[in-house]
């Protein structure tokens, strides 16, 4: 199965969840105050794909994930949230020497931190300001903060919510909000280039990211009769030190009407897709970098201390020209540093695959094979201490079937799959020779024991490429 000289697409959705894309929960509910989260158009592209049910990020958060997708290189081991090297060999690069045009179209405000270097190798891109705490605008917002906080948040949090309110005061309409922009950016790349031979897209949506402000039309999974706070930007640690349930349930339906917009947006770039012909003449990956807890285990945001299927488990799906793999779905487990060693394959490059890390996914396109890896590991880089010494934290070890949790301190957790899909039961001392089976799969060089567990690496890794703190 060799499609030489097919246009590439990638497409990157931030934190969104596999179970709030309808292809994946066929409605089924997975908070009982909300309901099932409408995605008619993901859904609608996934039937021209390979869907894949077991996908996990290589490494976490952000930035190393899209490390290990632009060079098919690990990321755990070796490196965190830090910027594209000089010496990393990427897509781009890769792609340019072939006789690709490449283009990068993002919203991700981490992009545009001095020196982190990801446009690097692209013939033309385009960063969208104002997501998140990107320091856009510096006039405070004309919105009262009070509105969207509770008395438990600090003056840390206003301030990120601030600056987050300030960029959007202006914004209007549905097409004001970012992955608008991001799907129109990416139509007009498409539109100009379209009499260039071979074309390389790298789409990065960073919604539906926090904070989860909605427009009016999409906000339609909260309740009606609420009449708190818009808590826009949930806080971490424990949830229920800050939030009502009440509040809880109403973040959730924001988030859940946040991933419904972006997939309205998306249905956009899609149809266009199919209008003019790329569905014919194009590798399209879509991916999202990793979920997002809703508290489903006490806990909003991601964390090193959350390895559960709400923020590792992610959509992953495959289009191949005509339609070849469409419908089909696999249960392989896969992650996303296979997605370059899967491209160049399919574009018959693969003999520039032997030094990476990542492994081609053909054999399961081509329907070979149901298997990819026997078991995966997951979790963050945590960088040297100020002292010099180097801390692991959580790391995450899974097959089909079991979910193992190695954890700083010792407190390891051991979760059956079929039989727990929601990981609440902790059985590591009735099953502990399934904890170490799946332990001796990967050796200390992925997973040393620090003293204690890493605390706050999620928020010292974002706050890195943004100048609010």
């Amino acid at each position: 199965m060799k499609i030489k000289d097919s246009n590439v697409i990638i497409l990157v959705v931030d934190s969104l969840r596999l179970d709030h894309v309808g292809v994946y929960h066929r409605g089924n509910k997975r908070f009982e105050a909300i309901s099932p989260c409408n995605t008619p158009n993901l859904d609608r592209f996934s039937e021209n794909c390979m869907i894949f049910e077991n996908a996990y990020p290589e490494a976490l958060p952000t930035i190393p994930f899209r490390i290990a997708l632009m060079t098919g290189q690990r990321t755990l081991p070796f490196r965190g949230w830090e910027p594209l090297r000089d010496n990393d060999i990427t897509i781009t690069e890769i792609l340019k020497q072939e006789g690709y045009t490449c283009g990068f179209i993002s919203d991700v405000d981490h992009y545009r931190a001095a020196g982190m270097n990801f446009h690097k190798g692209f013939d033309e891109y385009r960063w969208i300001r104002g997501q998140e705490y990107d320091p856009y605008n510096s006039a405070p917002t004309r919105r009262n903060i009070n509105k969207y906080t509770n008395d438990k948040y600090d003056e840390t949090w206003k301030k990120r919510i601030s600056q987050f309110l300030a960029n959007t005061d202006e914004f209007k309409t549905i097409d004001d909000w970012f992955s608008a922009k991001v799907v129109e950016e990416s139509i007009g790349w498409l539109k100009r280039n379209r009499k260039q031979n071979k074309k390389f897209l790298f789409i990065d949506c960073f919604d539906p990211h926090e904070p989860w402000d909605p427009p009016k039309d999409f906000d339609t999974y909260t309740d009606s009769n609420y009449k708190g706070k818009r808590l826009i930007l949930p806080m971490g640690g424990e949830m229920d030190k800050w939030a009502t349930q009440e509040e809880v349930n109403y973040i959730r339906g924001l988030y859940a009407g946040e991933v419904t917009s972006v997939d309205y947006q998306l249905g956009k770039l899609f149809n266009f897709f199919y209008k003019e012909g790329y569905m014919e003449n194009s590798i399209i990956v879509l991916v999202a970098d990793h979920g997002h807890p809703l508290g489903d285990h006490g806990k909003f945001l991601k964390g090193t201390d959350r390895m559960y299927s709400e923020l590792l488990k992610i959509p992953f799906m495959i289009h191949l020209p005509g339609n070849k793999n469409a419908k089909i779905r696999t249960e392989a487990l896969v992650q996303n540093h296979d997605v370059l060693p899967t491209i160049l394959d399919l574009l018959g490059m693969n003999n520039n695959i032997s030094a990476m890390h990542g492994n081609s996914l053909l054999p399961v396109l081509k329907g070979e094979t149901n298997e990819h890896y026997k078991a995966i590991i997951t979790g963050y880089f945590s960088p040297a201490t100020p002292r010099g010494d180097t801390h692991r934290c959580e790391r995450c070890i899974r097959d089909k079937e079991w979910s193992y949790i190695m954890i700083p301190d010792g407190r390891d957790e051991l979760y059956n799959l079929k039989n727990d899909w929601k990981e609440e039961k902790n059985i590591i001392t009735s099953y502990p020779e399934e904890a170490k089976r799946l332990s001796n799969m990967f050796g200390a060089y992925f997973k040393d024991r620090s003293a204690g567990p890493i605390k706050g690496i999620q928020g010292r890794y974002e706050m890195s490429s943004s100048s609010l703190e």
